[in-house]
């Protein structure tokens, strides 16, 4: 079975404790997931997320880094051909600029599931056909199953 793997991580301060726009990203992507795990089950991929947290310190060398996602290892952004900002943020972030998605003209602070759903499946669509290590390549079914 294929993996389409959707890595999502934001900024968790000491309270564990993460700002709205973040917050609202994690209800996105989990809906999202599986929304992309349901319709992309039937193909025999699989979709695993996995999802990190910025400490306060990270988070302060670099804020954009917070509410960031990945699918199949390329940025969502370069899915859908958008492109990233910052505004500011408020609560646990303090007064730093954080995140921000831009797309057809409309800025997303928090990453609605739609996108992530569109971006998943552009990824999917490319995920190479891989024939388990232990088949022989030159002997294969029409399935990319080994033949006995």
């Amino acid at each position: 079975m294929k993996t389409l793997t959707i890595r999502w991580q934001r900024l968790v301060d000491e309270h564990g404790q993460t700002c709205d726009r973040c917050g609202a990203t994690e209800v996105a992507v989990r809906r999202a997931a599986a929304d992309l795990q349901q319709a992309l089950h039937i193909l025999g991929i699989e979709v695993r997320l996995e999802t990190s947290t910025l400490s306060p310190a990270s988070f302060a060398q670099a804020p954009l880094e917070s509410n960031r996602l990945w699918i199949a290892d390329v940025p969502l952004e370069q899915w859908l051909g958008a492109t990233t900002g910052q505004s500011r943020c408020c609560s646990a972030c303090g007064d730093a600029s954080c995140r921000t998605l831009s797309i057809s003209g409309t800025t997303y602070e928090a990453v609605p599931a739609d996108l992530i759903v569109k971006a998943g499946l552009l990824a999917a669509a490319q995920l190479p056909d891989r024939i388990p290590a232990s088949c022989c390549p030159a002997k294969t079914d029409v399935d990319g199953g080994c033949c006995s």
